[in-house]
């Protein structure tokens, strides 16, 4: 009999201790009322329990639907039960310790430098929370892009790629960074797209996204900018009014700059230029309607299609005397203009507005080429005179006296007219 009891006294001397902490298998012995798991701890000899919100995250889930009673389950000890009337010794946690062994992986994962993928589970004040194999983890905004974002609720859903760069499992503190991976894969794309492109190649890319300057492509992994003159032969106020984001569109590089990385790019130049068919759709005597779009004193610019802009000069504005163009016209009007001269190889068009008028009666005429000759013989004076001062004795011709005493030359003489009584 003493044999006997010290061989169970033996026996239970060589059960392990259980502390809490400790990671232990058992076998599910039953369900309860209480939706707990009960688990026969193996070769301790006791019990313990696994609440459902030890077992799941899931508050509606079915916990039978979870585990079976056979079934050999692990869980962490997560403290002692203190209550006789639980029944049991130790509280369990499945949750726990699959926390643990995840905290475990991301710590190796932060030590070899790897990247995880993480989907954004929430968009909070200052950044995005991510799950990372089940611990949450928190990306701040200012390490989000490697620009400025507006509105994170656009990641919402999202899986995204982040290196690790702060952990502290004891405070459950995971620091992530999806700006770090963007600089990563940008630093690659960058000397990829340097070394295959060439100014004057024309390559596909999608519109990544705008601002009121332009329009940054995207050629994979890398943006261009196209500049807002650089979209369309005609006038662009805002990008956003002829683009939309993600929208394919063609581009010509204009420009290289590995030193500052930025690559210039043109849509427009992949199009025909307005001024190719400008002489067959606009030769010399043609009648075209026309935009006012800007006024200048020597005249007004004119688009006639969309690009093609021509100079109706002042003295082809009207028949009447003009001083000031925007004393008659102004931006935004619509006129009437007959094409007298078109050159496309200097994107040069002339144009009149009076040459579709009548012009006045012939005495006026008359009186204007007198006007016109008279203003060419004293314009011929003043040359004559060596550019200087316009007072009377200096428009005075050289042969003609200001002062009786030193000459007698008539009017008749100035001007020639012998024959003048």
């Amino acid at each position: 009999m003493n044999e006997e009891n010290n061989e169970l006294l033996a026996a239970l001397d060589a059960q392990p201790d259980v502390k809490v902490g400790d990671v232990v298998t058992g076998e599910v012995l039953a369900i309860d009322d209480a939706r707990q798991v009960v688990v026969g701890i193996d070769g301790a000899g006791v019990e313990g329990v696994i609440p459902a919100r030890e077992l799941t995250s899931d508050r509606d889930a079915d916990v039978n639907d979870l585990v079976k009673v056979g079934d050999q389950i692990e869980a962490v000890v997560k403290m002692p039960i203190t209550s006789e009337k639980e029944g049991y010794s130790w509280i369990l946690s499945k949750r726990q310790l699959e926390a643990r062994r995840a905290w475990e992986e991301i710590a190796n994962k932060y030590h070899e430098g790897d990247i995880v993928e993480a989907p954004v589970t929430q968009v909070v004040k200052g950044g995005l929370v991510v799950d990372v194999a089940g611990v949450r983890g928190f990306i701040p905004a200012s390490m989000i892009e490697n620009r400025f974002v507006q509105d994170l609720n656009q990641y919402k859903g999202e899986t995204v790629k982040a290196e690790i760069i702060e952990i502290n499992a004891a405070e459950s503190r995971l620091i992530l960074s999806r700006k770090a991976v963007l600089n990563a894969e940008r630093s690659e794309a960058l000397k990829r797209i340097f070394d295959e492109l060439s100014v004057g190649d024309v390559v596909e890319g999608k519109v990544a996204r705008m601002t009121n300057f332009g329009a940054f492509i995207d050629l994979g992994g890398v943006d261009g900018l196209v500049h807002v003159s650089e979209i369309s032969y005609e006038r662009v106020s805002q990008p956003s009014d002829v683009l939309s984001v993600g929208e394919t569109v063609k581009v010509k590089v204009l420009g290289l700059d590995p030193e500052k990385e930025r690559i210039s790019l043109s849509i427009k130049a992949t199009q025909p230029g307005p001024w190719e068919s400008a002489a067959e759709n606009a030769p010399e005597g043609t009648v075209l309607e026309g935009t006012v779009k800007r006024v200048v004193d020597f005249g007004a610019f004119v688009e006639v299609f969309p690009g093609v802009e021509g100079l109706v000069h002042v003295s082809q504005i009207s028949h009447e005397h003009v001083d000031n163009p925007a004393d008659v016209l102004k931006a935004g009007d619509k006129v009437q203009v007959k094409v007298l001269d078109v050159n496309p190889d200097r994107q040069r068009l002339s144009l009149s507005i009076k040459a579709l008028t009548e012009a006045p009666a012939r005495e006026n005429n008359d009186n204007g080429d007198h006007e016109r000759r008279s203003n060419a013989n004293s314009n011929n004076r003043r040359n004559n005179n060596g550019g200087r001062k316009n007072n009377r004795r200096d428009s005075a011709p050289m042969n003609y006296s200001t002062s009786e005493e030193e000459g007698n030359a008539t009017l008749g003489d100035l001007f020639n007219l012998k024959d003048f009584d």
